[in-house]
């Protein structure tokens, strides 16, 4: 996406990508064939009833994953619907495996549609064209886009979150490591950067979060203009560690591999989506995740509730944009691995989550964080008035300044703190 799309996005109050992957198109054994055109009879149930409900997903990659974005949205959403008492074994109908491809997502909307699916959930920022035009195309069923920015009155909304808050929590243990290492060199595999308003919002968070510990340390980011490519994110990684002697690796992108590399060259490391400590337990440090069933709980809820008529979800809702964080339980941090964290890790990081989840602050503001640590273990922070500046010195917050606001965060962030390199 350029940077006008982002500005566009930006006016419109709209969400952003977030990391999605690749793959070959495919469908789950028990699937029909997709159907071309649209407007298939859907029984909706009533009353609120979830013995008859229908939820359909479309993934990027495989509902089999054992790590990673597609892992925990699926598990997000079959713990969800666990919890209100329905049967993911019967009633989650999955097509998995589907590029960002226009066609090849309608084919997977058909296919759930005619299934019987009451609500579909698409995963990745690609698939938004497609479900905007289908949600005209099947008014009685409802859609809702993760990660997107389109939506409508009625059938059809988008969901994210404040994934930059974990992500600072995430730069304090990789800055804290630094420390006890004496390596400030932090590298950072992405998909994309400032061409999107999502990802480079994560890379600042985790940069400022990385300060707030080791005030001299840099980020260097290699991105690589894609998602759901393990090849390429492992040759990221271990870029990043031939090139600059990057002793903490964190990423934005699908696979636990960068994990994996750090792993194998003795540095250490903080994931992405799931915890990714069982895939690389001598680097995992933490990692940025999100808990995922606490949208699809609200949004099946919402749905269930049209008692039928899926032209009340939109409302039910309360507006077609969800965008919750640390505050609502949506993203948070795994459980440290206090086998690789340095000390006091954990401590700093709750320390500062409870900051944010008070609402007294927020990541980016003209306020910045340092810890003073008690020999007990007690943790102090020090708020500081300061200017938040970009890499070319430009002031984006004065010292002292409130947070931008979110239209900034979802939509038109196009700029890296200082600190960060991108190589």
């Amino acid at each position: 996406m350029k940077k006008l799309l982002a500005l566009a996005l930006a006016a419109a109050m709209s969400l952003s990508l977030a990391a999605c992957g690749g793959g070959s198109t495919s469908t789950p054994a028990a699937s029909s064939p997709a159907a071309s055109g649209s407007g298939s009879d859907v029984s909706a149930p009533t009353g609120g009833d979830s013995s008859d409900f229908k939820v359909g997903a479309i993934y990027i990659t495989s509902q089999n994953d054992v790590a990673g974005y597609t892992f925990q949205h699926h598990n997000g959403i079959t713990t969800a619907m666990k919890d209100l008492g329905m049967d993911p074994a019967t009633q989650l109908l999955i097509v998995d495996k589907v590029d960002e491809d226009y066609d090849a997502v309608c084919s997977a909307i058909d296919t759930l549609a005619n299934q019987g699916a009451n609500v579909i959930f698409g995963i990745s920022f690609g698939y938004i064209d497609a479900m905007n035009d289908k949600a005209g195309d099947y008014p009685e069923i409802i859609f809702s886009h993760g990660t997107g920015y389109l939506g409508n009155d009625t059938n059809f909304n988008n969901y994210f979150g404040r994934i930059y808050q974990a992500r600072y929590l995430a730069g304090i243990a990789a800055g804290l490591k630094s420390l006890e290492t004496g390596n400030n060199s932090i590298g950072y595999v992405a998909a994309y950067n400032t061409e999107y308003a999502e990802t480079c919002s994560g890379i600042n968070g985790f940069t400022l979060g990385v300060q707030s510990a080791n005030p001299d340390a840099t980020v260097y980011v290699k991105k690589i203009n894609i998602w759901g490519n393990e090849n390429l994110e492992r040759q990221a990684a271990q870029a990043l560690i031939d090139t600059y002697n990057c002793g903490v690796i964190s990423q934005h992108c699908d696979s636990a591999q960068p994990q994996l590399v750090a792993q194998e060259n003795n540095a250490f490391g903080c994931g992405y989506n799931s915890d990714m400590t069982e895939q690389a337990p001598n680097a995992h440090i933490t990692a940025a995740i999100w808990h995922w069933n606490v949208y699809y709980q609200t949004a099946i809820e919402a749905a269930m509730a049209c008692n039928g008529d899926a032209s009340k979800f939109v409302e039910n809702m309360d507006g077609n944009a969800y965008y919750a964080g640390l505050a609502e339980g949506l993203v948070d941090t795994s459980p440290v691995n206090e086998a690789t964290a340095a000390p006091n890790t954990t401590a700093v990081m709750d320390a500062v989550r409870e900051l944010i989840k008070s609402g007294e602050w927020d990541v980016f503001t003209g306020v910045k964080l340092s810890y003073n640590i008690g020999e007990d273990g007690s943790v102090e922070i020090v708020k500081t008035e300061a200017d938040l500046v970009d890499t070319n010195g430009t002031v984006i917050v004065p010292a002292g300044g409130p947070s931008v606001d979110d239209g900034v965060i979802k939509g038109s962030m196009d700029y890296n703190v200082a600190g960060v390199v991108e190589g």
